[in-house]
């Protein structure tokens, strides 16, 4: 088989198959530059190491994550929280230096969000982790032998995944329990 001819002089003379060719290839160098630039979720502007924090530290996923007993929203801990052990600017350390430097400026940490829960779904941390007494590491993963950050999601949290959860533990699967 004959490979085409794909007509790429450049200038004058240029025909439209190789126009075409040119426009294509562009096209698909800047989608994968966009994808690049907005679906790298494994670049998280600090290096965090849970399992350094959980040994080191003796924390545990409530004394950062605040609001996973309370609220909806479990949070994702920042400088007001950080900054009660990071402070020093000095550190030999380069990842507590750089979350020192946000916390000194007043910046939060722009963390990349990993877990998103659609917006048509309402999803309760206390609810989970209050009152069902469901372990963070059910949904999250032994997050605290992580040496890295998330990068993905441990599990992927689609509805099958939430149903087949609810009726393990004999819990309501009513549309409107999660949707709202």
């Amino acid at each position: 088989m004959k490979a085409p001819n794909l007509n790429l002089k450049m200038g004058r003379g240029m025909g439209k198959p190789g126009i075409k060719i040119l426009f294509i290839l562009g096209c698909i160098t800047l989608a994968g530059a966009i994808i690049g630039a907005s679906g790298d979720q494994g670049s998280q502007p600090i290096q965090y190491n849970h399992k350094l924090h959980v040994e080191d530290a003796d924390l545990a996923c409530l004394d950062c994550h605040q609001n996973a007993n309370t609220l909806s929203r479990a949070s994702i801990p920042n400088i007001s929280i950080c900054g009660d052990c990071h402070d020093d600017t000095e550190s030999e350390n380069i990842e507590e230096r750089k979350v020192a430097e946000y916390v000194s400026n007043g910046v939060d940490i722009p963390w990349v969000p990993i877990h998103i829960v659609p917006d048509h779904v309402y999803f309760s941390h206390r609810r989970h982790v209050k009152l069902a007494q469901i372990e963070c590491k059910d949904c999250h993963g032994d997050v605290s032998q992580m040496e890295r950050p998330f990068s993905i999601a441990f599990v992927n949290m689609e509805m099958e995944w939430c149903i087949d959860c609810h009726e393990e533990r004999n819990v309501t699967n009513d549309c409107y329990a999660c949707h709202r």
